[in-house]
């Protein structure tokens, strides 16, 4: 602990004593001779002379001036920055709006998507029965068709049957008569 005191003890004294070493020897302390007299007096001069030319009040004015430009900076700041909130609110609002609009379409593109599909099932099951009515339709005239043609097969084989029954039933006097009568009926509607 000694230690510690000794140590600003030995600062102290040395300070102390600096004007007693800048003196020169055989001079008085307060002399031209005194180096520290000499830097005292002129660093008074200086101190004088940046007054009279009023340094301090330009100093002091340069400085207020800086001050204003950073007060003026900072309003700057914050306004630009209340503007920078101001466009992104209105950038985030928008993007909201688009947002929902595009919900909106994607909605509507699902929606009208599942109503081309139930028209176009619609459409389909439309033609398939137009199909089915048009292919039963060909079915019923084929049938019909096969049963003319049985029918008319059916009547020349029993035309050709009667035909023959009717030859050897009937006399070579008998055919003549009919073959005039005949020809008789197709002269009478032909004129």
């Amino acid at each position: 602990m000694t230690r510690f005191l000794r140590i600003p003890t030995v600062a102290l004294a040395a300070l102390a004593a600096a004007p007693a070493w800048a003196a020169v020897e055989g001079k008085p302390f307060f002399s031209l001779y005194n180096t520290d007299i000499v830097v005292a007096i002129a660093f008074v001069l200086f101190i004088g002379i940046l007054v009279y030319f009023k340094v301090p009040g330009i100093l002091t004015g340069l400085l207020d001036k800086r001050a204003e430009q950073i007060r003026n900076d900072l309003d700057e700041a914050r306004r630009l920055r209340e503007e920078a909130q101001q466009v992104l609110a209105g950038y985030e609002r928008k993007l909201r709006e688009v947002k929902e609009q595009a919900e909106r379409i994607v909605e509507r593109a699902t929606q009208e998507a599942t109503e081309a599909a139930e028209q176009a099932r619609r459409d389909i099951d439309t033609q398939v029965a137009r199909r089915l009515t048009a292919a039963e339709e060909q079915i019923a005239a084929a049938e019909a068709a096969a049963l003319r043609s049985v029918r008319n097969r059916a009547a020349r084989i029993a035309v050709a049957a009667a035909g023959e029954v009717i030859a050897k039933q009937m006399s070579d006097a008998e055919a003549g008569r009919l073959i005039d009568a005949g020809i008789g009926q197709v002269e009478a509607r032909l004129i």
